[in-house]
């Protein structure tokens, strides 16, 4: 396999793809395609099918990104054989059976859960004070207003649907740390990438890292492309 040109970035629950709107000029300064998905948020079978979508355009090998819920979909849709990689960013790495429930189940409650509101329609969206007190804590007054604004509304539903295979399993990993993250506990985080045995860095972020730390985010994304050719195969060669 080649080293992967392609990278596709897979947004949280409660955003869009403009979350990697500092991570995506760093990335095409180095050569790579990449793509940001609009994920509906409507359940777990459509945000991977909106991935594969994604994937059935790229012309080779490619890094799948996820940050938050975006690392379930990642971990399910990255079973495709053009996956070279996960790369995932203060996200969830379910094992199959699980789920950003009960992975969220198995740790304290992060402080975020107590501003997550329901609507009559079964879709949750976060208070003005979760967005800018537990969810991008560590940006500016603008950049929060933003993000408050455009949140996209998501379906209680998804956060309860199991993965069914795990791609981290047979697809090398990396893993980036919030260590200030206040949506979920950096402990889980840190117990969800030993899991996976990925290469794990630790930044002092919010829970949206890559908009905080976007130059540590687009470095562990371009060590991903270049080196999960030789991760791969260690990898295969552990399993053999």
């Amino acid at each position: 396999m080649t080293k992967a040109s392609n990278v596709i970035l897979v947004h949280g629950a409660w955003a869009d793809g403009s979350s990697w709107s500092k991570v995506i000029p760093l990335l095409l300064a180095r050569g790579l395609r990449v793509t940001a998905v609009q994920l509906p948020l409507t359940s777990l079978k459509d945000d991977v099918a909106t991935v594969k979508r994604a994937l059935a355009l790229e012309d080779g090998p490619t890094v799948l990104v996820g940050h938050s819920y975006g690392g379930v979909v990642i971990t399910e849709a990255g079973n495709d054989a053009k996956v070279s990689a996960l790369v995932y960013i203060a996200a969830f790495a379910p094992d199959a059976g699980q789920s950003v429930g009960s992975l969220g189940a198995s740790a304290e409650p992060a402080p975020m859960g107590a501003e997550v509101r329901p609507d009559a329609q079964g879709f949750l969206k976060l208070t003005e004070s979760g967005v800018k007190n537990d969810f991008a804590q560590d940006l500016s007054p603008t950049e929060k207003d933003v993000l408050f604004a455009a949140q996209a509304p998501t379906a209680a539903g998804t956060l309860g649907e199991n993965v069914s295979a795990a791609a981290w399993k047979t697809k090398p990993s990396w893993y980036l740390v919030a260590n200030k993250d206040r949506a979920i506990q950096p402990s889980l985080e840190r117990a969800m990438a030993k899991t996976i045995k990925a290469k794990t860095i630790e930044v002092t972020a919010s829970h949206v890292a890559m908009l905080a730390r976007p130059q540590e985010t687009a470095n562990l994304i371009l060590e991903a492309t270049a080196k999960a050719c030789d991760r791969s195969a260690t990898r295969s060669e552990s399993r053999g």
